[in-house]
């Protein structure tokens, strides 16, 4: 016990010394680093699987080939896949591609799934009243797989937030740096306080897609996010 709260001592330390609030190595800039990284490759992922998803989804054609593929991508090692891609183009663009591809699996199924699990007879209803197919997808489909659409935005965007701390491994920025040079240099006070900023923007980021899904979407399809 005494060495959690010494742990917490150190971390809360390091947290509140000014010098880590300031300069190229400090808090702010690292973490704007961090929200860049995941925030470009969020975007990239979810135009692509939104697209994907919303396309297989609505046309019934080739989802189960699409799914497959995009199960079969989560089973990459996150880390391997990084450091692969980084040490055949070293370059910021090659490991947001690797973060991109990790992404893109969660926002697909479940806007696949959402517009799977849409009830054919409100389908039905929605072409009678004379609704073209791209009317029924965007003003019925879409509206009842928003909840787990929503979804997989979140699982995604977690995902992102925890896994850009491996960009800075092959020697970027963002919060993995206080991490791998905290493990570098034995220095667990670096180490223990970029995981905790990396867990904080993680559950900020939770809390805002909370806020999101009670804004846009349909207070009796709340439970469909729940129980999924």
């Amino acid at each position: 016990m005494n060495d959690v709260w010494n742990q917490i001592h150190l971390c809360w330390t390091w947290l509140t010394t000014s010098a880590q609030w300031h300069g190229e190595d400090g808090i702010p800039h690292r973490l704007l680093q961090h929200v860049i990284y995941s925030g470009v490759s969020l975007a990239c992922a979810a135009v692509i699987g939104l697209a994907l998803g919303l396309l297989i989804g609505h046309t019934g054609r080739g989802g189960f080939a699409v799914v497959s593929i995009a199960n079969l991508a989560r089973a990459i090692p996150t880390f391997g896949l990084v450091v692969y891609v980084v040490l055949v183009h070293y370059s910021i663009t090659a490991a947001l591609i690797a973060l991109v591809a990790l992404a893109i699996p969660p926002i697909l199924v479940n806007t696949y799934e959402g517009l799977l699990g849409v009830d054919a007879d409100a389908k039905d209803a929605a072409s009678g009243m004379g609704m073209t197919g791209w009317g029924v997808l965007w003003r019925a489909e879409v509206p009842m797989a928003l909840p787990l659409i929503l979804l997989g935005l979140r699982t995604s965007a977690i995902q992102v937030v925890a896994t850009a701390t491996i960009v800075a491994y092959p020697g970027f920025g963002g919060l993995g740096r206080y991490i791998i040079d905290g493990l570098a240099r034995n220095d667990y006070q670096l180490v223990v306080g970029g995981t905790v900023l990396v867990v904080l923007l993680a559950l900020i980021v939770q809390v805002v897609f909370a806020a999101l899904r009670r804004l846009v979407v349909s207070p009796g399809l709340l439970g469909t996010a729940r129980s999924s």
